[in-house]
């Protein structure tokens, strides 16, 4: 493989030799797997410092577009992206205070609603089989009373019941709300009732009938009773914490 870069010329330099390699990888030039020539070599090809190439293969690794492997064999390869970045930009909004709690609810039920539609068409046996696993693993933390563990189970059924669309652009949306959520979820700490485990189970019998309007319905009534108490428990908790303060 012997891609033609081209010298640069601007200011940024790391930020051009960047943009160049991105353009290559969205031409289909440079493809997942592809290791890069060494930094020397890179250096010369574009006309800048290795150090210019450094620090643009460390961003491109933030990104996941490059993976940076040590040892003999190692260098920097083409890498396959990183969906948790998606995940990790949501949270900084809501913890900045970009996004609010309503927001948040109101885009998960547009997301869920679509998921659970077209998840009640395309979900397979094995999907079906791994999610009411999920809720048994659930309902068997609530008996042993580890509500925060409960939590992380919680939030697993959603991406397992994205992963049933058979959508990749699904999951990866259902996996950045509900890493959001997550955070959340634990900041108010974990439910102490079977609500949510009861609701699961009317879900899946939805789903099980390959009823999408039900299943629709069914989670937009439990996302809205949800918020409703995440709401009371947040706000308890702010009130406690002026109190200690």
């Amino acid at each position: 493989m012997n891609p033609g870069f081209d010298p640069i010329k601007r200011r940024r330099l790391s930020d051009e030799v960047s943009a160049q390699i991105q353009v290559r990888i969205a031409s289909g030039e440079l493809r997942s797997g592809d290791k890069l020539p060494p930094e020397r070599e890179l250096a010369t090809r574009f006309g800048v410092s290795r150090g210019a190439v450094r620090e643009a293969l460390r961003t491109l690794e933030r990104t996941g577009l490059v993976s940076l492997q040590a040892g003999s064999r190692g260098g920097a390869f083409i890498g396959q992206g990183n969906p948790g970045l998606i995940g990790d930009s949501f949270r900084n909004l809501y913890q900045l205070g970009s996004v609010s709690l309503e927001e948040l609810t109101e885009a998960r039920q547009w997301v869920e609603s679509a998921v659970v539609r077209v998840a009640a068409e395309r979900a397979t046996e094995q999907d079906l089989a791994a999610l009411t696993a999920n809720v048994d693993e659930a309902e068997r933390l609530f008996i042993a009373k580890r509500y925060d563990d409960k939590i992380d189970v919680h939030v697993e059924f959603h991406n397992l019941l994205a992963r049933a669309t058979h959508n990749a652009v699904m999951m990866m949306v259902m996996g950045a709300l509900m890493e959001v959520m997550r955070d959340f979820a634990h900041a108010v700490g974990g439910e102490r009732n079977d609500l949510t485990i009861k609701a699961r189970r009317r879900l899946l019998d939805c789903l099980r009938r390959r009823d999408a309007d039900g299943a629709v319905a069914s989670m937009t009534e439990h996302l809205d009773n949800l918020h409703q108490r995440y709401r009371g428990r947040a706000h308890h908790r702010q009130r406690a914490r002026k109190k200690i303060n």
